[in-house]
């Protein structure tokens, strides 16, 4: 018997498929939770009140038994139900206790965002700054401040960083401010140029903040050596060789550093060498060119001789192509970063081996109970410091309420009515000089340029900056441009203001050309001396050219040589000579072409001979070899009215001598006569030892026997003679005698003091010391020396002595002069300032100057 199954029957039974994993897009599968049964629920769920009902996210609770989990959630469910409709809220917190809660920590307690921190501070009374909270709030303050600013600075703001960081109480925070640009330099090596150069402007207003940088740098080096921290080590020798460079450590720290590293070479040390080498060469061949050069020496026998890899070998080889390249990539100043003029730089001698005192309170807060009187102070000298008034807002504080609502709107410093506004910060003029150089980059010749230029209406007053543009732009070129030559020549020839403009800028540029770098001041030269081959400036600019050796230096000589060099390839060398011979202009040339003085005419003749332009030395060459004819001419007419004066003078006092007849009166004559020389007597060897037929006859050697002879007799007859030098001068005159070279000696003072010394002991020239003639009856009876007559013979003496005793030096005849001056044995104040003076002393064979004595 067979028994069928309907068909809704089979569908009704028939069980799903179960889903396979190999299944795709399909939902994972999730367990549902069994909601309890009726049956399950508590009998008193529906007394309970509606309140007890609301949904509440309620954390899950782990438990093993459910029914007690189940309870515990419930009792969880209804506790938090409570508190929601109840509206609790936590109590706000109190200002005043979580300051003083951050004031008890050392790093200021939990990061608080700006706003709030502002907002709990002015919910808070009014601050006392002689609190302790207070202090400790402005100090965290200052030290996030200085952090910031130090972490924002770059060659780029560094001039507006500054200001900013005078603004900041520095004294207070330089601990603050050393550790956080210590900090900021060994993270961040490539800017530490400008940490540098942060540091030297800082040093210039307040030195106390440098010489602590330093100190701790110092010290941070010898303790990372010690410990063998290269990396350390490395950061803090490259911010002692910038600061170095910015001259506020000083240069010999530099050598005791690398003294240091290479004393016992090893890779590392001499890798650490090498980098700080690099940094600071520049500067230290500047500095001391004799001590870095021993340096090398050191680092070339490291490189020959010690054990080191070769990686460090190759360090040595690139250092020294570096100092051949002349550090053109280690530069001393980099472009931006020269801020500190040379007068306002502070140096501070800190060495390698002093006992440093790196100060590490400073870093960290300590109460200060005279807080607003050393705020004040500072406040003082940050006006100073940053050219603020300090007077604003003073005369409102005569009392309280004024000081209140001074506090509240504070004084801008406007006045009712206009305002006349002065633009210190210069902006106009750096707008033009802008605007100046983005016409002239942008022209393509120079008519389109100088056409750009003249429609921007110049203001007057502007001129020459428009043209130290021109020369600035010329100069910054890699090579000369003609294109700036033709600008300023097309500008020189609209009219004479331009001229006149450009001959006050080559004047301007010529005094102060030592400052440009080599290339800067050929392009400089080509240029001037393009507009002077064209005859676009007058050629009286040459007047500020003094060409010696004294008012030139190797900038300006071969700034000059280089326009002449223009010059010559413009105009050719002939018609240069011609330029330069012609009359109306030789007194623009004067400078150039010196002849005042033989020593600065040898000078230039040997200058442009030397750039080969010698035929424009021409007629200084003719003046240099005419030069002692000139002076033997002057010195013949000299000698002409000096003998004139002599005879006039001898006539007048020959009654006076024929009544003397001492053995003095006639020695010297005979004397002179003995010993070959001619009738005129002691006159002929004055003559002789004029000082122009001294310097003519030098080289003569029988010339100088013939006054050796000449004079040697007459000193012993006048030591034989005159009694009153005999005790003195009869040892010094022997020795004299005995210990005489056959030649006068070479220095011609000694010679002329000599001869001046044996003139003035004639009788005549004692009868001229007499009174006039109406007082001859008062002399003294012959053989006795008048009063008057025994100084100036005890000064002559002395004169003579000096003068004998020529083989010593100078100096030591000077200091005898100097005895007798200070003996008061000289008899006039002017004659002891002409003994005194070299030159002046060739004026005693003057009869005049004699007869002062």
């Amino acid at each position: 018997m067979s028994h069928s199954r309907s068909p809704s029957t089979e569908r009704q039974t028939k069980r799903k498929r179960s889903i396979s994993p190999t299944d795709g897009n399909v939902p994972p599968l999730h367990r549902k939770r069994r909601s309890a049964s009726p049956a399950e629920r508590p009998a008193d769920e529906e007394k309970r009140e509606p309140f007890e009902r609301i949904q509440v996210d309620v954390p899950r609770i782990h438990d093993s038994d459910p029914a007690r989990r189940r309870e515990r959630e419930e009792q969880l469910r209804i506790r938090l139900a409570e508190q929601e409709l109840a509206g609790i809220v936590k109590p706000k917190p109190d200002p005043k206790l979580e300051m003083q809660k951050m004031a008890a920590t050392r790093g200021g307690g939990a990061y608080i965002p700006p706003a709030r921190l502002r907002a709990m501070q002015a919910q808070m009374d009014t601050p006392d700054p002689s609190s302790p909270e207070y202090q400790r709030i402005r100090w965290d303050a200052l030290r996030k401040s200085i952090n910031g600013l130090i972490n924002k600075v770059n060659v780029g703001n560094i001039k507006f960083i500054v200001p900013e960081l005078f603004g900041e109480n520095l004294i207070r925070g330089r601990g603050l401010f050393a550790r956080s640009i210590m900090r900021a330099q060994a993270s961040s090596l490539p800017f530490t140029p400008v940490f540098a150069a942060l540091v030297s402007v800082i040093n210039t207003k307040l030195p106390t903040v440098g010489e602590l940088i330093v100190t701790r740098v110092v010290s941070q080096f010898r303790r990372a050596y010690r410990r063998n921290d290269k990396v350390t080590c490395v950061a803090t020798s490259t911010f002692v060789a910038q600061l170095v460079n910015q001259q506020v450590a000083h240069h010999l720290l530099a050598f005791e550093i690398i003294i240091l590293l290479l004393e016992k070479p090893t890779d590392d040390s001499v890798e650490i060498a090498v980098g700080f080498t690099k940094e600071v060469g520049a500067f230290l061949s500047e500095a001391e060119p004799k001590a870095n050069n021993s340096v090398y020496e050191r680092f070339r026998s490291i490189l020959h001789e010690a054990t080191i890899s070769k990686r460090v070998q190759y360090m040595i080889e690139v250092l020294f192509q570096v100092r051949k390249d002349r550090f053109k990539d280690n530069l001393v100043l980099p472009e931006g970063l020269d801020l500190v003029e040379e007068d306002d730089i502070i140096t501070h001698p800190i060495h390698l081996d002093d006992d440093l005192q790196v100060q590490d309170t400073l870093n960290v807060f300590k109460f200060d109970p005279d807080y607003a009187e050393n705020e004040e102070k500072y406040q003082s000298i940050k006006n100073e410091i940053l050219g603020v008034d300090s007077d604003s807002g003073s005369s409102g504080s005569e009392s309280g309420s004024d000081e209140e609502s001074s506090e509240e709107e504070p004084d801008t410093g406007i006045v009712d009515g206009k305002v006349t506004i002065h633009d210190h910060s210069e902006t106009n003029l750096i707008n033009f000089r802008r605007n100046v150089y983005l016409t002239i980059m942008s022209s393509l010749d120079f008519e389109e340029a100088a056409h750009k230029l003249l429609k921007r209406n110049i203001e007057e007053g502007l001129e020459l900056e428009l043209a130290n543009m021109v020369v600035e732009c010329c100069s910054q070129e890699r090579s000369y441009a003609k294109f700036y030559g033709l600008l300023g020549e097309r500008f020189c020839k609209l009219n004479q203001t331009w001229t006149m403009t450009f001959d006050q800028c080559f004047r301007n540029y010529y005094d102060t050309i030592h400052r440009f770098e080599t290339n800067r001041l050929r392009n400089i030269a080509r240029f001037f001396g393009h507009l002077l081959a064209q005859d676009a400036i007058p050629w009286s600019v040459f007047e500020v050219i003094r060409m010696n050796e004294d008012d030139t230096t190797s900038s300006s000589r071969i700034f000059v040589k280089i326009m002449f060099q223009e010059i010559t390839e413009v105009l050719g060398l002939k018609r240069l000579a011609e330029r330069f011979k012609d009359p109306s202009m030789q007194v623009w040339f004067g400078g150039l072409f010196p002849i005042d003085n033989p020593k600065n005419t040898r000078f230039s003749i040997n200058y442009f001979t030397s750039i080969g332009l010698g035929v424009l030395t021409e007629e200084m060459r003719e003046h240099l070899k005419r030069a002692p004819q000139l002076i033997m001419a002057k010195r013949r007419e000299l000698d002409e009215a000096e003998s004139s004066d002599d005879d006039d003078s001898s006539s007048d006092i020959s009654s006076i001598s024929s009544t003397d007849s001492t053995p003095a009166a006639r020695a010297i004559p005979e004397t002179v006569g003995a010993a070959g020389m001619d009738d005129a007597g002691v006159g002929g060897i004055r003559r002789l030892l004029h000082p122009v037929t001294v310097e003519a006859r030098l080289e003569d050697g029988a010339t100088r026997d013939r006054l050796a002879d000449a004079a040697t007799p007459a000193l012993l007859r006048v030591e034989a003679e005159t009694p009153d030098l005999r005790l003195s001068a009869v040892v010094t005159l022997g020795r004299r005698v005995d210990a005489a070279p056959p030649r006068l000696p070479s220095d011609a003072e000694a010679r002329l003091l000599l001869l001046d010394a044996v003139d003035r002991l004639r009788p005549s020239d004692v009868e001229a010391l007499a009174p006039p003639s109406d007082a001859v009856d008062r002399l003294p009876p012959p053989g006795v020396e008048p009063p008057l007559l025994q100084l100036d013979v005890e000064a002559r003496r002395l004169l003579i002595d000096a003068a004998i005793r020529h083989l010593l030096p100078d100096a030591e005849a000077r200091h005898l002069l100097l005895d007798a001056e200070a003996r008061h044995l000289l008899l006039d104040a002017e004659a002891r300032h002409l003994l005194l003076d070299a030159e002046a002393r060739h004026l005693l064979l003057d009869a005049e100057a004699r007869r002062l004595l």
